[in-house]
Formats: structure tokens, C-alpha cells, sequence
């Protein structure tokens, strides 16, 4: 990402863009008069990515989704990795955050909810690296949303960070395998069932039920279950919560 660079300059202009409406917007380069804005062209680049996913975009495919010369996109945003940088951003806002309500159990399962409902928006944001997210607007005030919801339930600041940054991160898992699966089901000409009927003798001649017992009938049981879409997100949402509450009363027993 932009932030990663070692260059002096890179890094300042990437957060004066981020941060455009409070700074003022920057100057761009020398050349013909701007016929677009920096938000035209983030607004391009997100429907590009929404629709081909982030390895498609570039400054040439959003310039083609604009209407202007290649080029002349280098003159709102300096490359890919900064575009990136503020899609990234531009989305964390996109929906407003409700006032969090209810127990720490509540609001853990809020802030998961709706990290969920952002990845199936935009499926290409479990392709970037985030382990140094851009410092703007959207994704600052996102993250002090989400500190708030969960400060004064017997975290201290330390386990804070942790905790949210733990169910952060299990989000992610079971989002890129829901993804997956729809991908598959759009570009596949066969269903599940149809392929598991199809492949059905061939598993049985090879799957010996001697040396996979476990397997078999672990298999068998999942198969016979009907599964709604999200349900393994809910399911290992669920379990990550109980285990963050036994945490929380362990930490409030040791402070009484």
C-alpha cells in the first residue's frame, strides 16, 4: 500500500488525499483541465473492483470507465497503490454506523455484522493488505466507532486492541469462503448435489471407510444438513463471543 513506501513525499500526499475535505484538495499536475474529480475517479475504480475484483484494476481501466486519456487519472491520484488507499477508506463510510446498544455480547456481534455485510459489498477488500491500513477519515472514525461500542465492559486498552482486532479478523475467514462458494456456483455448470452425484461412486471405491472412519461419518452428517448461506460465519461468530465473555468475567474477577 501507499503507506509502505520510503519515499519523504509519497506518504504526505497520500494522507493529504485522504484527508481532502479538511486539508483542501491537492494541486494537481500540469496539464490540461481537469474534466473529472478525485472522487469520479474513486468512484470508477470501486465499480471496477466490485465488478472484476481488485487484480483488474488499474489507471488505464478506470481512465476507459471515465472516458479520458490514461494519463490524465495520474493527475487526481499519483498511482494504484494510493487509488487503493483511498477506495479502502472511501468504503469504511459508506454506511452510516448505528449508535451501538444492548451488552458487550451485542456489540461484538454488531461490529462483526457489519465488517461481514462490507466484504459481500465489496468481495475484493479480503485481497488487500491491511496489516498498515490507510489513516483516513472514514477508517478512523470506523475504528473509534468500534473501540467505543466495547469500551467500559472490563477491557483494559491492551485487550481492547486485541479483542477487536481478533474478531476482526475471524470475519474474514468465513466471508472469503462464502465468496468463494458463490464464485464457484456462478462459474460452475453443475450445483453441489450435482457434482457430489456425479463423483459419488468413484469417493466410495476410494474413500475406504477403514482407514477414514472419522471422515466418513463427520462427512456424512454435514452433507445431510441443509446449510443457509452465512450460517458458519453465525456459528463461529457465536463461539468467538462466549469465548471473549469467559475472558472479560475472568479479567473483572482478577480486578474485584
Amino acid at each position: 500500500m501507499a503507506g509502505d513506501s520510503t519515499g519523504l513525499e509519497e506518504p504526505d500526499l497520500t494522507l493529504r488525499l485522504l484527508w481532502r475535505e479538511r486539508l483542501g484538495r491537492p494541486v494537481g499536475s500540469r496539464g490540461p483541465k481537469q474534466s473529472s474529480s478525485i472522487d469520479e475517479v474513486l468512484g470508477a475504480a470501486i465499480r471496477l473492483a466490485d465488478d472484476e475484483g481488485i487484480g483488474a484494476l488499474s489507471m488505464r481501466r478506470v481512465a476507459d470507465r471515465l472516458g479520458l486519456k490514461p494519463m490524465s487519472v495520474y493527475t487526481y491520484v499519483p498511482g494504484r497503490a494510493e487509488l487503493i488507499d483511498l477506495m479502502v477508506d472511501h468504503v469504511a463510510g459508506e454506511v452510516p454506523l448505528p449508535r451501538p446498544r444492548g451488552s458487550l455480547r451485542d456489540r461484538l456481534a454488531l461490529i462483526a455484522r457489519i465488517q461481514w455485510e462490507e466484504y459481500l459489498r465489496h468481495p475484493w477488500l479480503l485481497d488487500i493488505d491491511t496489516s498498515r491500513p490507510p489513516l483516513g477519515p472514514h477508517i478512523s472514525d470506523h475504528w473509534e466507532w468500534c473501540l467505543r461500542a466495547l469500551d467500559g465492559f472490563g477491557l483494559d486498552d491492551v485487550d481492547l486492541d486485541r479483542v477487536l482486532t481478533m474478531l476482526l479478523g475471524f470475519v474474514a475467514g468465513p466471508a472469503r469462503s462464502h465468496i468463494d462458494a458463490q464464485r464457484l456456483q456462478r462459474s460452475s455448470a453443475q450445483t453441489d448435489d450435482d457434482w457430489w452425484a456425479r463423483n459419488a461412486p468413484l469417493l466410495d471405491r476410494i474413500m475406504d471407510p477403514g482407514r477414514y472412519p472419522v471422515s466418513g461419518r463427520v462427512g456424512r452428517a454435514a452433507g445431510a444438513v441443509e446449510t443457509a448461506p452465512g450460517e458458519a460465519f453465525e456459528f463461529g461468530l457465536a463461539r468467538l463471543i462466549d469465548g471473549i465473555e469467559v475472558y472479560v468475567r475472568s479479567r473483572l474477577r482478577e480486578s474485584a
